[in-house]
């Protein structure tokens, strides 16, 4: 007999399954406007970063249009777009940490090189402020779920400067994809000292002329990753 293994639900798929599951049954309508970050948070008894990430899935898939400053919307276009959309089923098979380790150092890394190409004195300054601030913070007191959406918030102006839509898109996308092993890898001090070490390399060189260096940091940073999650 042939069987596939059980898999148990992060809180983050089982919010996007109700959303997912709401919008497509048609009761929540195209157009409706979702309540709030904090609402919703309270609704389903999770912290609003839990919110946050199912929201941003699910707005990746089409089922919401997420509005800076105006909320998160259902899509006119969600009764069309079928619930195990590609990215979806993704979201819901990851199992090899390893594989997704793979797809992020090749889509993070081009769209950190593309940002690095076409760079501004103003992505600079800002890429070496979010260094100052990684360099600062105190990794014994910070918690992984704060730290990770610092990453987050990060990988997101790097993706929205890199001037390439697509790219911006799949940077969202691994964003999303990579939550679950970023906090197993975050859990420790220690893991999060070793990212601050990388991260701030990765940052700091895009005030220098050398794109080989980019390149030898990112390279560092995802080794550094792969080797924290495979020994946890």
């Amino acid at each position: 007999m042939e069987v596939k293994p059980v898999k148990k639900e992060t809180l983050t798929e089982q919010i996007m399954n109700q959303l997912a599951e709401q919008i497509t049954s048609g009761e929540l309508k195209p157009g409706e406007r979702l309540p709030d970050e904090r609402s919703l948070a309270e609704m389903f008894g999770v912290t609003r970063s839990r919110i946050r990430e199912a929201l941003r899935a699910l707005s990746l898939i089409g089922l919401l249009d997420i509005r800076p400053g105006g909320g998160s919307f259902v899509s006119e276009q969600s009764a069309q777009i079928p619930k195990e959309t590609i990215l979806w089923s993704y979201h819901r098979e990851i199992s090899d940490y390893e594989n997704l380790y793979d797809a992020r150092k090749l889509i993070e890394g081009t769209v950190y090189l593309s940002c690095f190409d076409r760079r501004t004195d103003e992505v600079v300054d800002t890429l070496q402020d979010y260094a100052e601030l990684l360099f600062s913070l105190d990794t014994n007191k910070v918690s992984a779920e704060r730290f990770s959406s610092l990453i987050d918030e990060i990988d997101t102006y790097v993706g929205a400067h890199c001037g390439n839509g697509i790219y911006d898109k799949l940077m969202q996308t691994m964003i999303v994809l990579r939550h679950e092993s970023a906090l197993q890898i975050l859990s420790t001090p220690a893991s999060k000292e070793s990212a601050v070490l990388w991260r701030v390399k990765v940052l700091k060189s895009f005030a220098q002329d050398d794109r080989s260096r980019v390149v030898s940091n990112v390279d560092g940073f995802f080794a550094n990753s792969i080797s924290q999650l495979t020994t946890e």
